[in-house]
């Protein structure tokens, strides 16, 4: 009797310690310092998904994102065919910036029309000019967006990590919130850019319709911190939670499209953590999860045990 041959045996690399002793020492750098990598070669490595989730306190569906993400971009290098969504994301988002830019650079140009031709009143002068310094502000935040959402895509911003004091923070928003709970919890991360994240959180929490209230709290998570703003109230919809985390969000005034929490998502990356949306029947909560301790050395911060 022929026997039947059993499944093809797994690739070598992808077993046990075996692959450990084959990463790139390039990946094996960036994992001693990076927590999804690590957990992306300990799935290569060939744990189960679940266990590594499990033990690193994040979801399962967002490793499994993960592992394909660092499998696709690895096969378009060796293949040299970038993945064909990535440049579809791209132009979308170049055409979002060039129409984010449209509004500023009009008002501008309209107050400095008024202006040269001597169509403003004397007195009416002090706040024409702050209308024309607030449209060319406004013009240079979103350069200031586009350069740093490039940059932190490609790996090439600087995230100069610290202790931040996130009152400090929420105080230059809107309003100056406070932190609801925890805010005596340390946060690692760059303030600059942090700042930018919590931002674009608070304002997407604050879109129509009108909220009953907006909060923030930070919750510590066994390896990770994560900052939430919760919104209570008129929730914000599944299908606009999605689209907030591509780059053509709906603009202010339904005339185009914006870059919606792209940026807040590439600078949390760029941190080492995650962005994300849960929604309820009456809250919505946007949040921001970071590595709990900065990595000083060789070990990254492991997963945390008895808590």
């Amino acid at each position: 009797m022929t026997e039947t041959p059993g499944p093809p045996a797994p690739p070598h690399l992808l077993r046990g310690e075996r692959a450990g002793r084959h990463v790139d020492p390039r990946v094996a750098a960036q994992a001693a310092v990076d927590l999804r990598v690590s957990m992306v070669l300990a799935v290569l490595a060939g744990r189960p998904v679940a266990d590594v989730a499990r033990e690193w306190e994040i979801e399962s569906t967002v490793l499994h994102r993960w592992v394909r993400d660092f499998l696709v971009a690895g096969s378009a290098v060796v293949t040299n065919r970038p993945d064909p969504d990535e440049a579809r994301q791209r132009d979308r988002f170049m055409a979002a910036f060039a129409h984010e830019l449209r509004t500023p650079v009009a008002v501008a140009q309209g107050w400095a029309m008024l202006l040269a031709e001597g169509e403003v009143e004397d007195d009416e002068v002090p706040d024409t000019l702050g209308r024309l310094v607030e449209a060319l502000s406004r013009l240079s935040e979103h350069i200031l967006d586009v350069e740093l959402s490039t940059s932190a895509t490609l790996g090439r911003i600087a995230v100069g990590l610290e202790p931040v004091d996130l009152t400090e923070l929420c105080h230059d928003l809107p309003g100056s919130p406070e932190v609801r709970h925890g805010a005596d919890v340390i946060v690692y991360a760059d303030p600059r850019l942090f700042s930018r994240v919590l931002r674009d959180l608070w304002a997407t929490a604050h879109r129509e319709p009108a909220p009953d209230s907006v909060a923030i709290d930070v919750v510590e998570l066994g390896s990770w911190v994560e900052l939430r703003v919760v919104r209570e109230g008129n929730p914000i919809s599944p299908m606009i939670l999605k689209a907030l985390f591509d780059p053509f969000d709906t603009n202010d005034d339904a005339t185009g499209v914006t870059i919606g929490l792209y940026l807040a998502r590439a600078l949390t990356v760029a941190h080492g953590g995650i962005l994300g949306a849960e929604g309820e029947d009456e809250r919505t909560v946007l949040y921001a999860r970071l590595p709990r301790e900065r990595a000083v050395g060789p070990e990254p911060p492991g997963p945390r045990t008895g808590s």
